[in-house]
């Protein structure tokens, strides 16, 4: 893949040297991340963060990126804000973003949609998350903590033993995963979800004929008992008609320490996407598990600062000058970073 003034919308853009190549330019912003140093490679350059769909990590976390490499934010949020709720296209919105900006993150409600705005921009554009479809960047995060979790036990991406749970029909984060997990060898996957909400079976077909194991079951405790990872997800209740749709598969698949002590094995990881639903009917992951070493999911948000300033590095043609615009901090940051 040729990284400079690419867009990133899709995880079928990625072959294995590609993903390794983001994680090695990953590897080397942790310093800047943990704020121990400070870089200015990208001063002056802009960032058009459009969100049009409701976002806290994935926008914060894009934001952030660019600041830490010394680069400016300009905000959208929500339709309702912005002039396509007057009708205007994306095509005309994205000729007129992309001359303030020179980099645009973007995420929409619709399918399709930053592929479309990326074909009239001026400017790389980065799919923070398209509808249903797909949600490159947090594969690649997702991707990125399972590696550095399981090499803690001496195992890696490949051979990797992995579930996932819950809302496995809607999840984009599930999809592009499971399309980079194909870049890798022998790796079992196993999906656990209600029939209604299964893994769409294209996606199945294609780790399967990459020479992958996927199980399908609807039983929680007897799936979790042999992975390395629990990857659990939300009821994605957006992509329901109703809320009392989704209503009928909140709460279906709970983890919390009594199971988790139960089923797994002792170093089995867990991990959410988030935001995990925490309300009484839903519960997904139990704050019981708050204190579980093995509780990944704050680890994987601050990894997703590490990879995004990856693809910014490199899609800016910076990523070999990060350390040649770096100084030192000057103030008390008071921040724990990996606990």
């Amino acid at each position: 893949m040729q990284f400079a003034g690419s867009h990133i919308l899709s995880v079928d853009q990625f072959e294995r040297a590609d993903i390794e190549r983001v994680f090695e330019v990953a590897d080397r912003m942790e310093p800047y991340a943990q704020r121990r140093r400070i870089t200015r490679v990208l001063e002056g350059a802009i960032l058009g963060n459009m969100f049009f769909e409701p976002s806290t990590r994935t926008r914060v976390s894009f934001g952030c990126a660019f600041n830490l490499l010394g680069g400016e934010v300009r905000e959208t949020t929500g339709i309702e804000s912005s002039s396509l709720s007057k009708g205007e296209s994306l095509y005309d919105t994205a000729r007129v973003i992309s001359g303030y900006s020179d980099i645009i993150a973007m995420r929409h409600p619709a399918a399709g949609s930053v592929a479309e705005f990326a074909a009239a921009s001026r400017v790389p554009v980065v799919n923070g998350g398209d509808g249903p479809n797909e949600h490159p960047t947090q594969a690649l995060l997702d991707l990125y903590t399972i590696r550095k979790e399981v090499e803690h036990s001496g195992r890696s991406i490949d051979g990797l033993r992995l579930a996932m749970i819950g809302d496995l029909r809607h999840g984009r984060t599930v999809h592009s995963l499971s399309k980079l997990l194909a870049c890798f060898r022998n790796v079992s996957l196993t999906c656990i979800s209600p029939g209604e909400l299964r893994m769409p079976g294209a996606i199945v077909e294609f780790l399967r004929s990459a020479g992958h194991t996927v199980t399908e079951t609807d039983n929680l405790e007897e799936a979790i008992g042999h992975v390395d990872i629990a990857y659990a997800t939300r009821i994605q209740e957006e992509r329901f008609s109703s809320p009392e749709e989704a209503n009928r598969y909140r709460g279906r698949y709970r983890l919390n320490q009594a199971i988790y002590t139960r089923y797994c094995e002792p170093n089995t990881v867990i991990m959410h996407p988030l935001p995990r639903d925490s309300r009484a009917e839903a519960n997904e992951l139990d704050t019981d598990l708050n204190e579980n070493p093995n509780l990944a999911i704050f680890r994987q948000t601050d990894n997703g600062v590490l990879v995004r300033m990856a693809l910014f590095a490199l899609v800016l043609d910076v990523a070999e000058q990060v350390a040649d615009h770096e100084t030192r901090v000057t103030w008390y940051t008071g921040k724990r970073f990996n606990d």
